[in-house]
């Protein structure tokens, strides 16, 4: 896997799940979305945590601006996004940033502040 550092785009996605129901296809496609992202020119990374109330955040890690804006517009990915909105998220909220610096206690962190 690529190192992720600054500076990179992150695409953050915070969602509220709506009620679920088994067999409704989204472990499944959220799994082929996480595959088909690290298949993309640009992809570094990806973190991802839901609580028990359904309320989610995504942040996937780019090395550019235009990497995340193509993975937006791939096709099977704004399929999954039709499909969001439509049947699987009460509501969702997209975040497009720029990592400036990074700091923490993690194994690879560069330690800046």
């Amino acid at each position: 896997m690529k190192p992720v550092g600054p500076p990179c785009t992150a695409v953050i996605f915070s969602s509220r799940r709506s009620a679920s129901t088994p067999g409704d296809g989204y472990d499944e496609t959220a799994q082929r979305m996480e595959e088909l992202a690290r298949q993309q020119p640009g992809f570094l990374s990806v973190e991802s945590a839901r609580n028990a109330d359904g309320f989610g955040i995504t942040v996937s890690y780019w090395e550019t601006a235009q990497h995340a804006r193509a993975w937006k517009q791939v096709t099977e990915h704004l399929e999954a996004q039709h499909r969001g909105a439509r049947d699987w998220y009460t509501d969702y909220t997209v975040r497009v940033a720029t990592v400036e610096r990074q700091y923490g206690t993690e194994a690879g962190s560069s330690g800046q502040r």
